[in-house]
């Protein structure tokens, strides 16, 4: 269905707003997908916090233009599909990878993160990095080992008296 200039520029204005607070971008080509399938993968990713969005590829690059996305605008050819992560870096990639595996018809063309354009096959390396939970842990445990570390050390002399005095009770025990 043809959009007419306002509903254009209403498109490109929503493109323009989600790709200025996007964390990474994913296209993919989605040919062959039936309603149903386009549907469920509408779903899992408004719970994964993922903007999906299939529009021209002419407003999207106009809605890119002034955004780290700006990267991508030569390689917008033929019927794209495009997911923003939002929130999370790494869900729109886990997003288009999980499904890609039940759906072949699914292909993603292009990754786009940090003002860098990387191919489809890097979706993979998108999907990899850890949640905003999964950080927080990782950074925590590498917070905490010195002072685990330095509870230890302060700990051992303590310790090895008490095993001096032990091994000394034994023997004149024995």
């Amino acid at each position: 269905m043809a959009l007419n200039l306002n509903q254009k520029k209403e498109v490109v204005a929503e493109l323009a707003e989600v790709a200025g607070k996007a964390h990474s971008l994913v296209a993919a080509e989605y040919v062959g997908l039936t309603v149903a399938q386009l549907t469920d993968l509408r779903q899992k990713a408004r719970q994964e916090g993922v903007f999906l969005k299939v529009a021209k590829n002419t407003l999207v690059s106009r809605a890119v233009e002034n955004t780290d996305y700006a990267v991508v605008k030569d390689e917008l050819t033929g019927p794209l599909l495009y997911a923003f992560s939002e929130q999370d870096p790494g869900a729109a990639g886990r997003l288009i990878k999980e499904f890609a595996k039940a759906n072949d018809k699914l292909k993603p063309r292009l990754v786009s993160m940090g003002g860098q354009k990387y191919p489809g096959s890097h979706v993979d390396v998108l999907a990899s990095l850890p949640t905003r939970d999964q950080a927080l842990s990782m950074l925590l445990s590498v917070m905490a080992q010195p002072a685990t570390m330095l509870v230890r050390l302060l700990s051992e002399p303590a310790s090895q008296i008490a095993r001096v005095t032990n091994a000394v009770g034994q023997s004149k025990a024995a």
